[in-house]
């Protein structure tokens, strides 16, 4: 008896279903943790440090005057450029996550072709040629695909139920088999629509925050503090392009996965329906 069990293992290996494995950062907030340290590292040490300015009081000192260079301008900024440059820091991190995610979830070869091959299989009802294209292509198109065959083939032994229930039962499994791989694909995605206009309400109001030190100048008694004025000015415009520079940022990486994720999902629906039609063809 023992050594049956050994031999059936492989067997039961074998049909094991197959997934995508699509895998990814499951907590933004950490992300976002790690980027606020990066940055406000980055913006006191390496954009404050004293080479960057004429005069400085200190390190650490916020106070500092006359920036030399981009670096000192950008650290005149003021504050709100750390928050700045996390948002930044976070659309890099998650861009390149959703990278590695979503190569991973579109498998082997190329997906038009794979569309293509199961199609013909299904017409010269040659299930088993499907089963191995979906093992090979190791993708989220070819496990949610593997998991409607299954089923296919289970409503084939059925004697019970209707045709009209059969063609209901895989048409669910398909829609379960997509549910289920959906989340792992869209994962941290509403992040990087979130930073789309988060990044740039931040940075209008660091611009704000610039436009009021300016005025502030401009209104002080006596000549106006070309110091203060041009730290204000400077401010504002330092914010206003971190802002637009990660919305923008945000804005391409979200369009772009999205778009690869719609194509994952057509080739779902076309290959689904194909299924689906030759069974009502056959059966």
């Amino acid at each position: 008896m023992a050594e049956q069990t050994n031999i059936q293992k492989p067997q039961t290996a074998a049909k094991k279903d197959v997934s995508s494995n699509v895998s990814g950062i499951k907590s933004a907030s950490l992300v976002i943790l790690v980027c606020f340290i990066i940055a406000v590292l980055f913006f006191l040490f390496v954009l404050g440090a004293p080479g960057n300015f004429k005069t400085s009081p200190g390190l650490l000192s916020l106070d500092k005057e006359g920036p030399m260079n981009l670096a000192g301008t950008v650290f005149k900024g003021g504050v709100v450029v750390p928050v700045l440059i996390t948002c930044f820091l976070t659309v890099l991190v998650l861009c390149a996550e959703r990278w590695i995610a979503l190569a991973k979830a579109k498998g082997k070869g190329n997906t038009t072709k794979f569309v293509e091959d199961v199609k013909a299989a299904l017409r010269n009802h040659d299930l088993a040629k499907a089963e191995d294209l979906c093992r090979n292509q190791k993708g989220t198109v070819g496990a949610v695909v593997f998991a409607t065959l299954q089923k296919y083939k289970e409503m084939e032994k059925e004697n019970v139920m209707s045709k009209e229930q059969k063609l209901a039962a895989i048409q669910g499994t398909l829609e379960e088999a997509t549910a289920l791989e959906m989340p792992a694909l869209q994962q941290n995605l509403p992040v990087l629509a979130t930073l789309t206009t988060l990044g740039t309400l931040i940075g209008l109001f660091g611009t704000v925050l610039g436009m009021i030190k300016s005025f502030q100048a401009l209104s002080a008694s006596g000549a106006p503090d070309s110091t203060e004025l041009s730290t204000g000015i400077s401010e504002a415009l330092v914010n206003t392009a971190l802002g637009i520079a990660t919305a923008a940022l945000a804005l391409i990486g979200y369009n772009f996965y999205t778009n690869k994720i719609d194509n994952m999902t057509y080739a779902i629906d076309e290959l689904g329906f194909s299924i689906v039609s030759t069974f009502s063809a056959t059966h």
